[in-house]
């Protein structure tokens, strides 16, 4: 497949608002050994993209200015020691950024086969928040078919999945949304409960839901003083598995608690992590979850489609928290 040598991609030259999410044209990368040109068909937008916009978010060394930490779309080039793909294979695949550009680098075992029947633009959206999920809900927090978790932010991308994988796994799951709207969408999802913590309190709530036993698993967004309130809603041998402080790094620690009730606290960010680490979470969805969007069991919750120009409106959409779902950035014209 022929390449051309320049692209449209969206590269912010500093730091602000999403005003300066604007199309330029920058060299197509080219593929390491280990590594696949995909010609993208969509992007996905995650809070990430949000945090680096905004200078707040360091990149990995060696990753890309341009933003975008998931993509899919057509194989255009494979590199030398590749010998799983080939050009013209359809992929989803995690990347530590590019994103929102017409080509984007990926290594070959971050690549994921797109799923029978499923269009590109929810493809884009699976693997960010798939490999985050399953390596810290199953992985860091332990969780086994029967659990109960509690998941904060359940429209968001993190959250829809996570109560997409409760389907998968038999887990009980107990989210948090900003509105009555918001919760019956998490609902009609396949959450077994959810609490409207703008009209709720949810510590409380998870004592009533859970007769007070409390959860085994909190998967927390938020940080900052929900930590303690996380902690009051953990059973006995609990986990806490931070991956975001929307609310601030730091939070008050209730050592008494954590001891009386053996807890355990956890966290980790996906980004910085080695291919090898996201190689073998690749190969376990592709076995565990895969096949169940082949089947129809589970199906991509897509909030709405933007075009690449439109960069700018996709951030201010995440960044109002209206979203129920993934926001996609569809490139391929």
């Amino acid at each position: 497949m022929t390449t051309p040598e320049t692209m449209t991609a969206i590269d912010p030259a500093s730091a602000g608002g999403p005003e300066v999410l604007v199309p330029v044209q920058r060299p197509v990368p080219r593929p390491g050994a280990d590594e696949v040109l995909v010609k993208v068909a969509a992007a996905g937008v995650n809070r990430p993209d949000v945090l680096q916009r905004k200078g707040l978010y360091p990149m990995p060394p060696g990753a890309p200015t341009i933003p975008g930490l998931e993509i899919a779309g057509t194989i255009a080039a494979i590199g030398s020691n590749v010998t799983r793909w080939r050009p013209g294979d359809q992929v989803c695949a995690l990347v530590a950024g590019g994103g929102y550009a017409e080509y984007c680098v990926a290594p070959s075992a971050q690549c994921l086969i797109v799923p029978a029947g499923m269009a590109l633009t929810d493809a884009a959206g699976l693997p960010e928040t798939w490999f985050t999920v399953w390596s810290n809900i199953m992985d860091r927090g332990r969780a086994r078919s029967g659990d109960t978790i509690l998941v904060h932010g359940g429209t968001s991308g993190i959250g829809t999945t996570a109560i997409q994988l409760a389907k998968v796994l038999g887990l009980h799951i107990i989210v948090t949304a900003g509105s009555p709207e918001k919760c019956a969408a998490a609902l009609a999802l396949g959450a077994a409960h959810a609490i409207d913590y703008k009209a709720q309190d949810f510590v409380a709530e998870v004592a009533r839901i859970t007769g007070k036993r409390g959860v085994n698993l909190v998967l927390d967004m938020v940080g900052g003083d929900y930590l303690p309130r996380n902690l009051k809603c953990l059973a006995d041998e609990g986990r806490h598995v931070s991956i975001a402080f929307q609310r601030g790094q730091t939070g008050e620690l209730d050592i008494g608690r954590v001891m009386a009730k053996r807890l355990t606290l956890t966290g980790s960010m996906l980004r910085p992590q080695p291919v090898a680490f996201k190689a073998a979470i690749a190969e376990t969805l592709e076995g565990a979850v895969w096949p169940a969007f082949e089947d129809g069991q589970l199906s991509p919750v897509t909030d709405k489609i933007f075009p690449l120009a439109r960069a700018a409106d996709a951030h201010r959409r995440m960044e109002a928290g209206e979203h129920i779902g993934k926001i996609i950035l569809a490139v391929a014209t």
